[in-house]
């Protein structure tokens, strides 16, 4: 099982993805830019407070009126398919055919990461991310084999997964995950 989602590296890819310097985030966070350095090289970790505060800052939304097309396309789709923040792994969206394979009802997983649901090979295709660009440039995909995450609640079936960025109205990034194959 994976534990919960590293808050540093989650930090630096939402900064990355916004153009936003640390310093600024320390401000945002009253902290020192020492500070936000030492969360994103994983040296030291935010206390809880803090961490729900840059969960707050980083996680993308589809709850305006700008994104409702996205968000209905997303749950219309015939496909198993989910849209995430790309910086937290919150539920944004899921289709219907993704949710019935669901144990938990998804309007209580909409807003949670589901990153504690990862299978290893999800984990491990996430660790590839920074160095293979993903937070540099806009419109990113990625495609690769995963086995299942051994979970009755929310099960990752073995699979090929597609990772797609999808740029939302408040300025953020989501990630359109479809089962392939």
């Amino acid at each position: 099982m994976i534990s919960e989602l590293p808050i540093g590296s989650a930090l630096r890819r939402f900064r990355r993805l916004n153009a936003v310097k640390q310093g600024a985030v320390a401000a945002v966070l009253g902290v020192s830019q020492g500070c936000v350095s030492r969360w994103e090289s994983g040296a030291h970790t935010p206390n809880a407070l803090t961490r729900e505060r840059i969960l707050q800052l980083i996680s993308a939304s589809i709850g305006n009126d700008h994104d409702t097309a996205l968000k209905q396309l997303v749950e219309s789709s015939q496909r198993p398919v989910h849209l995430v923040c790309d910086s937290t792994h919150r539920l944004l969206a899921a289709s219907r055919s993704r949710a019935a394979t669901w144990r938990i009802d998804v309007s209580e997983l909409v807003g949670r990461s589901l990153w504690p649901f990862a299978s290893q090979e999800i984990a491990a295709a996430e660790a590839t991310l920074p160095k293979g660009g993903w937070f540099e440039r806009p419109y990113q995909r990625l495609e690769f084999s995963t086995e299942a995450n051994g979970r009755s609640d929310v099960p990752v079936p073995p699979s090929r997964v597609l990772w797609e960025t999808l740029p939302l109205a408040d300025g953020r990034v989501g990630r359109l995950t479809s089962t392939i194959g």
